[in-house]
C-alpha cells in the first residue's frame, strides 16, 4: 500500500537530528510529508488534535518516528499513550534514537514499539537506514484506517480527544 497521502510524525527534540532526518526522507520521496515536533507533549497534542493542532485534519499519520530522551514527556510515555488509546494504538511507532542501550531495547518492545532503529553515525549508513524505513512502513506495510468515534480518553496527561 503506498500511503501517498499520509504523513510522518517525527517526534525530535534535537534540531540538528530534526533536520538530518528530514534530510533523509526527503531524499526518499517524502518530502514535505514530515511533521516535526519537539517533545512528547506536542506529539500528544498533535495526534490527538490539541492546542496548536486544533485545525489538523485529523487522519492519523501513517508512521510515527519517536526518539526517547526527550523533555516532559519521553519517548516510551508517548509510546505507553498511543499503544494504550483505541484511536491511536494502530499507528506503527518506530523508536529511533542514539541507545543502544538493553534496557531502553526492553522498555520500548515492552510499551508496544513496532520497531527499535539506534541512529548511525556515519550519514550513509543513516541515509540507507531511512531508505528502508521509507520503503517497508511507507510503501509495503498496510496500515489499520482509522477508528471513527474512538471519542476521549482521561489520562495522566489531560483530556484527550
Amino acid at each position: 500500500m503506498n500511503h501517498i497521502n499520509e504523513c510522518i510524525l517525527l517526534v525530535e527534540d534535537n534540531p540538528d537530528d530534526a533536520e538530518l532526518t528530514k534530510l533523509a526522507l526527503s531524499r526518499h520521496g517524502l518530502d514535505g510529508r514530515v511533521t516535526h515536533v519537539s517533545d512528547g507533549m506536542q506529539a500528544l497534542d498533535y495526534l490527538y488534535c490539541r492546542n496548536e493542532f486544533t485545525q489538523r485534519n485529523g487522519v492519523n499519520p501513517a508512521l510515527v518516528l519517536l526518539d526517547l530522551k526527550m523533555p516532559l514527556l519521553d519517548g516510551i510515555g508517548v509510546l505507553r499513550e498511543i499503544k494504550g488509546s483505541e484511536a491511536l494504538h494502530n499507528i506503527p511507532v518506530v523508536i529511533l534514537t542514539s541507545s543502544t542501550e538493553p534496557s531502553d531495547l526492553l522498555r520500548a518492545y515492552d510499551a508496544g514499539t513496532n520497531a527499535y532503529i539506534a541512529k548511525p553515525t556515519e550519514f550513509s549508513q543513516f541515509l540507507s537506514a531511512m531508505k528502508h524505513v521509507c520503503e517497508f512502513w511507507m510503501h509495503i506495510n498496510q496500515t489499520a484506517p482509522n477508528r471513527p468515534g474512538a471519542g476521549s480518553r482521561n489520562t495522566g496527561f489531560g483530556d484527550l480527544h
